[in-house]
């Protein structure tokens, strides 16, 4: 009996695993479309995420804002601007009165990268809408879920923080609280 290995054993191991191969590249393929299907489904999801939580927040604002003082004409969600070089920015919630704009950021989890997002959204609102640049311009931060330390660091940084109270939302700010103004 002879060990030897013949070039049809050869040939028989290369289109085995070519045949292998293809079934792995498909698999992945197949694994790959469902991946983006699921991506695609987690970011619908967190967007309705979101679009609940801003509705939860824009009816609150009237009766928040007016304790600090700000007298509520209007409040517009999903401001959207933009200027030349591909710049945009959105805001979530644009609450106004007759001298003041208070641009809020709405997220499900806030963080405290998205605190100094919303920083820098604040110093560039003037240019993106010039519309509003005579009003004083303030920041509030709104959120179900807070990442520890991301309320301290705004209201640290001179913004409102809206935060969960029961089944309706509030400012976590103490009365004595002064927001920075841009």
């Amino acid at each position: 009996m002879s060990n030897a290995v013949t070039l049809d054993d050869v040939w028989k191991v290369v289109h085995e695993t070519a045949k292998q191969m293809q079934e792995t590249d498909r698999k992945m393929q197949e694994t790959d479309r469902i991946v983006k299907d699921l991506a695609k489904r987690v970011g619908n999801l967190t967007s309705r995420w979101g679009q609940f939580v801003e509705g939860l927040v824009a009816p609150a604002c009237e009766a928040m804002f007016a304790k600090r003082g700000i007298d509520v004409r209007a409040v517009a969600p999903r401001m959207r601007a933009r200027l030349p070089g591909n710049r945009h920015m959105e805001i979530d919630l644009l609450v106004l009165d007759t001298t003041v704009a208070v641009l809020v950021e709405v997220k499900s989890r806030l963080k405290i990268e998205d605190v100094r997002d919303h920083l820098e959204r604040l110093s560039e609102f003037k240019e993106f809408f010039p519309d509003y640049a005579h009003k004083r311009v303030m920041g509030a931060v709104a959120a179900i879920v807070i990442d520890e330390e991301a309320d301290r660091f705004a209201i640290r940084q001179g913004l409102f923080v809206v935060v969960q109270s029961g089944e309706t939302v509030t400012l976590a700010n103490t009365d004595d609280f002064t927001p920075r103004v841009w």
